[in-house]
């Protein structure tokens, strides 16, 4: 995120926003209050400490966005919190900002752990907490995988304030009694629905099984929210807020959405050639599946021509860390991705989203196709599909009530 953008208002339509009455699950949903949340139109008239106000506009916050400007708040409130907003529309800003709110600069402990699927976004949050929180003297730490423990331990003897990282570091620091709990104020899952499933589930719920301050607060942030995601938040949050959207908002209204119906897998490449070359791009992210059709589909590209690089979550930490800066700084123009970068990485100017296989789990294509048309900016995503693709599709396009229209024939248009 450039320290030089300002956060437009989403485009779309206001999150619906509740607050539970409480108790958990279905006993929630009974007592559910209606409740119209305050909206904020300025970051000054939420009454922010001023060294914290300092870092919003110093960073390069003007304005809030809608998920900042009814969830800041109740952050700072001390609020449980189950928040979903579109991709690109500032959740980062929000729970970062709602946390610092109530963090103590003069104690020098754990206040804020912030949960990430990947080393990426965790170690991408740091940097926003670690900017945003410059003028309170703020001490940040991503601990994740790949990186040695003893400078995390270092790190947090020397005060450590607002911690991110991945689930198993985390429980690892914890667990080992390096990571105090008695000054923690908040708890915050980022893209909560895949922390709340597959991999992560029993790994995050240990992490919550350990003994917090009964003060500690929850929240839950993601562009995607599934039924079975909000009942397991339910069993942990306690009268929480909910900023929840409509499935026909949850797509980004800013991203043209459009599919080739190609017969053969074969032709896929040359069909992906044919469109990079007629397009007008910036930056652009090609996802596939598999590690091994990100090898495949690189050398394929290269051997035609192409500049570009690839990355996987099985890749060195260390080469990918270092890809991974190339094409945020515009060193690399195009790269192929796993799913390892579908959520939540912020590189402005991704304009194009090319899904050369559409993602194995269907909530992953609203986080990929999010990854260009960030903070309101005009995005394409364009979708090399079988036939026995185009069922999937379809099922995309009712959960979402979205629209995926066919390629025209004037591809050069669409990056104008």
């Amino acid at each position: 995120m450039s320290t030089t953008e300002t956060t437009p208002t989403m485009s779309a339509t206001e999150p619906t926003v509740t607050a539970a009455a409480g108790g958990a699950g279905a006993a929630a949903e009974s007592s559910l209050e209606e409740t119209t949340l305050k909206t904020y139109e300025s970051f000054d008239e939420m009454d922010l400490p001023d060294n914290l106000a300092r870092g919003i506009y110093a960073y390069g916050f003007e304005k809030p966005s809608s998920i900042q400007s009814v969830a800041i708040v109740p952050m700072k409130e001390r609020r449980d919190i189950l928040a979903q907003s579109q991709s690109g529309t500032g959740k980062t800003g929000t729970f970062v900002i709602g946390s610092l709110s109530c963090v103590d600069p003069k104690i020098l402990a754990p206040q804020v752990l912030v949960l990430s699927p990947v080393r990426e976004l965790a170690q991408q949050t740091e940097r926003v907490a670690n900017q945003i929180g410059h003028y309170m003297g703020l001490k940040t730490l991503a601990a994740v995988g790949g990186t040695q423990v003893r400078a995390d331990i270092a790190a947090l003897r020397e005060g450590a304030q607002f911690i991110t990282g991945t689930p198993g570091r985390i429980y690892d620091l914890i667990r080992r009694g390096d990571m105090k709990l008695d000054h923690m104020q908040y708890i915050i899952l980022d893209e909560a629905d895949q922390m709340l499933e597959d991999l992560f589930e029993e790994q995050v719920k240990s992490i919550l099984g350990f003994k917090f301050p009964a003060s500690t607060r929850i929240a839950l942030f993601s562009a995607t929210m599934s039924v079975e995601v909000v009942d397991i938040a339910d069993k942990f949050l306690e009268k929480p807020v909910r900023i929840l959207l409509p499935a026909d908002q949850v797509t980004l209204s800013g991203i043209k959405q459009y599919y080739v119906n190609v017969e053969r897998e074969d032709w896929k490449f040359d069909v992906l050639t044919d469109i990079y070359q007629h397009l007008t791009i910036n930056q652009a992210l090609i996802y596939v599946n598999k590690r091994q059709k990100a090898e495949w589909l690189a050398s394929k590209m290269r051997d035609a021509g192409f500049t570009l690089e690839f990355i996987h979550g099985e890749m060195d930490v260390s080469e990918r860390k270092k890809r991974m800066q190339d094409f945020r700084a515009g060193g690399v123009r195009v790269l192929i991705s796993t799913d390892l970068l579908a959520r939540g990485i912020d590189v402005q100017q991704v304009s194009v989203v090319i899904n050369y296989e559409l993602p194995l789990q269907r909530e992953n294509y609203i986080h990929r196709i999010g990854r260009s048309g960030r903070y309101a900016r005009k995005g394409v995503a364009i979708n090399l599909l079988l036939n026995d693709e185009m069922a999937m599709k379809e099922d995309i396009e009712r959960a979402y009530s979205t629209s995926i229209v066919e390629l025209p024939s004037d591809v050069a248009a669409l990056g104008k």
